[in-house]
This record gives C-alpha cells, sequence and structure tokens, in this order.
C-alpha cells in the first residue's frame, strides 16, 4: 500500500485513498489508500506499491518520495498483512482512476480525518461490531485503512512533540 501525502492549496497535509466500486467482490465500496498483491516480477513491496498506486490511480512512481513506512497492518476478513509506506507527492495531481476497481479518488485533509475519529457500531455481513472509524462527509474510513491512519497520526504527534 502506498500513503500518498502532500500539502494541498491551502497548505494543509493531505492524503489520498481510493473508494472501491461498489461491484467488486472483495472489499466493495470500502475507502482504502491504492495498493494490492505483490506480483512476481516487484523487487519487493515498495516496489509493489508504487506498480499499484501507478496503476489503481495514475500515480507516477517517480513522482513519488518514498519516506518511510508503517506498521504491517493486519486485515481481519482475509488475514492478509498490509505493508503500508508513507510516500511525499507534488499538488495537484490529475488521477486517473482504474476503472475496473477504482471508483473514486479522494484528497482528504488529516485535519479532516482526525476530526472525523470516532468508535462506531458497524454491522457487516449481519454481524454488529465497535471500531474505529474515520469520517469526511459521506465517506466512512474503517478496518485496517483506519489502523493505518492511527498508526500514521501517532507518528505525526510523536514527531511533534519532539
Amino acid at each position: 500500500m502506498l500513503v500518498p501525502l502532500f500539502l494541498n492549496a491551502g497548505g494543509e497535509p493531505s492524503v489520498v485513498l481510493t473508494r472501491r466500486r461498489d461491484d467488486m467482490r472483495r472489499h466493495p465500496g470500502e475507502i482504502s489508500f491504492p495498493g494490492g498483491r505483490q506480483d512476481p516480477e516487484d523487487a519487493n513491496l515498495c516496489a509493489t506499491a508504487l506498480r499499484e498506486a501507478h496503476e489503481e490511480i495514475g500515480l507516477e512512481p517517480d513522482g513519488v518520495e518514498l519516506v518511510g513506512a508503517l506498521q504491517p497492518t493486519p486485515t481481519i476478513a482475509t488475514g492478509y498483512a498490509v505493508y503500508p509506506f508513507v510516500g511525499l507527492i507534488e499538488p495537484g495531481q490529475t488521477w486517473r482512476p482504474e476503472e475496473a476497481e477504482v471508483a473514486l479518488v479522494l484528497e482528504l485533509t488529516l485535519r479532516e480525518l482526525r476530526e472525523g475519529y470516532a468508535r462506531r457500531r458497524l454491522t457487516r455481513r449481519g454481524v454488529p461490531f465497535r471500531t474505529d472509524t474515520y469520517v469526511v462527509g459521506d465517506h466512512l474510513v474503517w478496518g485496517a485503512t483506519a489502523r493505518m491512519l492511527a498508526d500514521l497520526f501517532e507518528r505525526l504527534d510523536r514527531r511533534a512533540a519532539a
């Protein structure tokens, strides 16, 4: 996964996320960072993150300055471990969403996401549960993506306090 960060036109730190198409077999309609499975030709997981971001949203790999990685994040439903890499990008990108997978590319400020944080009760496949969520407008971020955001915010807060 790639966590693309940039400063928006107002100078606010922002992040790029995608909303998956509603007709997808796995994770329909969910909001996530661009990313996917490692291909055999990928040199490493970082290369996977850059390739997938290029395929999903048209982000050129040479336009990403990798600055670190977040903790590997398990997905509960599928049992995968997701390896998120953080990269700085230039603002004002023209996104080219992969039509078969991506319904929408979102640019949300970190402030909006933080302000939209709450533990909420969700129901998935008929099973109710409480989980960390971030809501901006009608965009609900939960699951592994919410855990990655929490890790990002914790690291940014530690850095600001240092």
